[in-house]
């Protein structure tokens, strides 16, 4: 185990800040700036330094809107185009051999997140279950998801993919260094949440990746988003007339604009194709045909994804959250699910499948199911075609959240993976009620990820995934295995993906 907060790397020493159970660094680039002639490029190696280089705080989260970037009471990280860092977590006692190593991606649509908020520290994960945690920062929106591709020279060409490509440059880094602060890199587990999970999903359908991690987690994904090559087009053209560019000055245009304009028009060009779309994401990857051959969810049902153990589940009320706070981002009307269904039998058989449809309550539910449950249930099912497959759903909900309406929605499963039941946030969260189960799927989501981080596989009592059993690990205070739970709703959505822009 590394004993010093000094640790050499391959591009220089970083000094770190110890603490009473944990040593952090922060902000340790993986990747030179993508700034000048490096915006819309793929990442490049860092320039070494030399001296120690000082990693105890937070440099910059990605470009984003500031709300994105919140980490605390009206504190807000600074954002940059010059973001590619990551964190890492380590537990300052432990034994002589490496640790398994845990990569976290953030979630937040591809549009906005950072590896600084204070729920992803990931010390409670390092100190109880002897593990490297990492976190990473990568380009979001326009920087990351954009294919300006089309609008490129042969002096300033543009790459696509660069928020993919952003991950794979810092599990490389993982692979490189982190030996040096006492973890495996021949046991790296990478796990996300929402688009973080997403994120895992495509690690998995891309070439380039494989050997770089060695189990996943992906909790709530929204398994079939990607740009098709023309979707792609049709957005970055969007942009670029936004910016007022011409074919002729747009690679001019884009490599001098003012990044909050860039920034800016990706905005508006998401929430229009979301009106004129409903269930259309223009933030994700973009199957190129070279990083990213197939779509994540066709990869692993061909088989063509790496074969590693793999666990993916959701939460039960994955709408109820976005129905409050970001209504427009999920189809979680009638109006809505049919335009991003259409109008057909297969239309009918989901109406069929939520007693009370359409019913606000029932069409939420079915709005949160078509964006993460329907196509995680087919990851399960390809995924464990070919390599272990752990399924779950997470029931759990205190009182105050069955208050409010939401319930177990999306992201409150990171509550307990994260350990927050002793925080100020989680003592207030359960004041109404629920301590005691929230410490119960505490140690169930700990113990289970943990075990998986050492080994491959969760605890025995969670069964495996197959796809005549489809075992499924409810979560909640108590636990149970289901098997084929919602299977009514799960044949209803056989055979509906995710609306594509140009037919």
């Amino acid at each position: 185990m590394v004993a010093s907060t000094d640790v050499s790397t391959a591009d220089g020493v970083v000094r770190g800040h110890r603490g009473r159970r944990v040593i952090r660094w922060r902000s340790i680039p993986y990747a030179a700036a993508p700034v000048g002639a490096l915006r819309l490029r793929a990442p490049q190696p860092v320039e070494p330094w030399t001296g120690v280089r000082p990693a105890t705080e937070f440099a910059y989260a990605a470009m984003q809107h500031r709300t994105g970037a919140q980490i605390g009471a009206r504190r807000y990280q600074p954002t940059s185009e010059d973001a590619l860092t990551l964190n890492v977590t380590a537990p300052v006692s432990a034994g002589s051999s490496p640790l398994p190593v845990m990569v976290f991606i953030h979630g937040g649509g591809y549009l906005f997140g950072t590896s600084a908020l204070s729920l992803y520290s990931g010390a409670q994960l390092a100190v109880g279950g002897d593990v490297i945690v990492v976190s990473m920062n990568y380009r979001l929106g326009a920087f990351g998801y954009a294919d300006f591709g089309e609008f490129g020279t042969e002096d300033r060409p543009f790459d696509s993919n660069l928020g993919l490509r952003d991950q794979i440059a810092a599990l490389e880094w993982v692979r490189t260094n982190i030996a040096a602060f006492g973890g495996d890199p021949g046991n790296v587990t990478v796990f996300g949440e929402s688009a973080g999970a997403h994120a895992v999903l495509s690690l998995l359908a891309t070439p380039s990746a494989a050997g770089l991690f060695h189990q996943a987690i992906a909790q709530s994904a929204p398994a079939d988003w990607a740009l098709s090559a023309e979707d792609a087009r049709l957005i970055a053209r969007r942009c670029v007339n936004a910016l007022g560019a011409t074919p002729d000055n747009a690679s001019q245009m884009l490599s001098e604009a003012e990044a909050i304009d860039i920034h800016r028009v990706f905005g508006r060009a998401m929430r229009n194709s979301l009106r004129e779309r409903p269930g259309f994401f223009a933030a994700a990857p973009v199957v190129d045909g070279t990083l990213l051959p197939q779509a994540p969810i066709d990869a692993i049902a061909d088989g063509n994804a790496h074969r590693v153990p793999l666990i993916i589940g959701t939460c039960n009320n994955e709408g109820t959250l976005f129905a409050k706070f970001a209504d427009y981002s999920l189809p979680t009307t009638s109006d809505r699910l049919r335009a991003a269904v259409g109008e057909s039998a297969a239309e009918a058989r989901v109406r069929a499948a939520y007693p009370g449809y359409p019913d606000s309550m029932a069409a939420i539910r079915a709005g949160g199911d078509f964006v993460f449950w329907r196509p995680s249930v087919a990851v399960m099912a390809g995924h464990s075609k070919y390599a272990p497959t752990y399924a779950y759903r997470y029931d759990f909900a205190p009182r105050a959240l069955r208050l409010a309406g939401i319930g177990a929605t999306h992201a409150t499963d990171l509550m307990p993976v994260f350990g927050i039941a002793d925080s100020p946030f989680g003592r207030a969260l359960t004041a109404a009620g629920g301590r005691r189960g929230l410490v119960s799927v505490t140690r169930q989501f700990q113990d289970n990820w943990l075990r998986f981080a050492h080994t491959g596989a969760p605890l025995p009592s969670w069964p495996a995934y197959t796809e005549d059993r489809r075992s499924t690990l409810i979560i909640d205070a108590p636990s149970r295995v289901e098997h084929d739970p919602q299977r009514a709703k799960r044949l209803a959505w056989e055979g509906i993906r995710i609306p594509k822009l140009v037919h």
